[in-house]
């Protein structure tokens, strides 16, 4: 391989990387402008903007970049308008989806969405059509604790843990989504380290898909939607 295409291979690999750590900012500063927007500008006095600013921070967002995307939300700075918009649909096999995005042009995210369902052999469908299967609560992450499983989960039910699920590492723990800065809060003072931490749309059911190609289509049309730059989050009632 000559050193020419090896270089032209790399530039093309960074190009890549370059463009997707874009489009990961791009997402992230619309989600903390719209924090900002909805409740204000101060970190300290608003819980969604802080998760955001901390997501960010952890993406290794640039300070000046996050300091701007706050300046929008909160009247000032330059930009267009970021909204949020919610978008709903089914995918082939019937599992309901929900796409949130932070846009600065519905029209055309609606337009680039329902192009993304149709082209995986889904339909977007109008509002409220499923969102009444989802209900909104406070998720969080926390390790497996050095005492004794039990004992744990019983010091989370005591702070208000709604429902508790063991998994590999650690728990997931659902509380009420208006309880959900006040139980991190409750968490923290009792040193339990805290992985992760926001409000959520999760299906009241679940539905099991048998058809393998179904589930296939279905994965792969929520992948089409992850990665459009509007979408900043996709859920579905279906298993994966």
């Amino acid at each position: 391989m000559s050193k020419h295409s090896k270089w032209a291979k790399v530039k093309t690999f960074k190009g890549a990387v370059d463009a997707k750590r874009a489009s990961v900012f791009t997402k992230l500063g619309r989600a903390i402008t719209v924090a900002a927007k909805q409740g204000g500008g101060d970190p300290a006095m608003n819980f969604q903007l802080r998760t955001a600013i901390e997501k960010a921070k952890e993406a290794s967002m640039p300070k000046e970049t996050i300091e701007r995307a706050i300046a929008r939300g909160s009247g000032g700075g330059d930009g267009a308008v970021i909204e949020e918009a919610i978008y709903e649909g089914f995918s082939p096999g019937g599992a309901a989806i929900v796409a949130r995005a932070l846009t600065d042009n519905k029209n055309r995210t609606l337009q680039n969405l329902r192009t993304i369902f149709g082209k995986h052999g889904g339909n977007l469908a109008g509002q409220n059509a499923v969102t009444w299967m989802f209900e909104k609560k406070g998720v969080l992450r926390v390790p497996h604790a050095e005492s004794g499983a039990d004992e744990f989960l019983l010091r989370l039910i005591d702070l208000g843990a709604e429902d508790v699920h063991e998994e590999d590492g650690g728990f997931t723990v659902l509380v009420p989504s208006d309880k959900l800065e006040a139980f991190k809060a409750a968490l923290e003072r009792e040193k339990i380290t805290v992985e992760f931490a926001e409000a959520s749309l999760l299906p009241k059911e679940r539905l099991h898909f048998a058809d393998l190609d179904a589930r296939a289509r279905l994965e792969g049309l929520i992948e089409a939607l992850e990665n459009d730059d509007d979408v900043d989050e996709v859920v579905t009632n279906a298993e994966l």
